[in-house]
């Protein structure tokens, strides 16, 4: 099997983190070009939509967006990452974290595509509006979550943490959420994380 991936996706990371942490390395990792452009042919072949994480298996048509991968991934190690007496917690916090990326891509790629004097300032308060109640949610109900044993979703606020750093530092996302903020500093440091993050 191939995942699909790129260094900077933090979709695709998720995935990465997932198989180090359940020691599948029989699972090769293939860096590949995405854009909502239009990107790399095989990409566009394993995923109509050309969006990055796909996961190309021998055995089946292959699979995609990241919290399917990560269920399929996690089904196969039979690593316990989805919970079962936690499981719509783990699954709504996923979510929760999938959405902040949403929106923080979509700031990226208006910023990236569009000239800057066609840049809609509005949009982007929107977008981080919506980052911003996702992360006070997280400071104020979802902490007992990210404590205890490793979930998906303690994988997905990482992922998520880590790309507002890399792509919207500017933020500071870490104001008034000191608690969330010193999880993940420690969070960051497992071996997983570190070995996945983007330069």
């Amino acid at each position: 099997m191939q995942l699909l991936s790129s260094p900077a996706s933090p979709f695709a990371r998720k995935c990465r983190v997932l198989l180090i942490e359940t020691a599948q390395d029989d699972i090769e990792v293939r860096d590949v070009a995405a854009s909502p452009m239009g990107g790399d042919a095989a990409l566009n072949a394993a995923n109509p939509s050309g969006k990055i994480p796909a996961l190309v298996r021998d055995e089946g048509p292959a699979i995609y967006d990241s919290r399917v991968i990560c269920r399929f991934l996690d089904h196969r190690a039979q690593s316990g990452l989805y919970p079962e007496n936690r499981l719509w917690e783990v699954l709504s916090l996923e979510a929760n974290c999938d959405a902040v990326l949403e929106s923080a891509l979509a700031i990226t790629y208006e910023k990236r595509l569009r000239p800057e004097n066609l840049w809609w300032p509005e949009w982007f308060d929107a977008q981080w509006t919506k980052i911003a109640r996702s992360l006070d949610a997280l400071e104020s109900r979802s902490m007992p979550m990210l404590q205890g044993p490793l979930t998906m979703g303690q994988i997905a606020v990482g992922c998520a943490l880590e790309y507002l750093d890399l792509r919207h530092d500017d933020r500071d996302w870490r104001a008034g959420r000191d608690v969330l903020a010193g999880w993940q500093a420690a969070f960051s440091a497992r071996p997983a994380m570190a070995a996945t993050a983007p330069s």
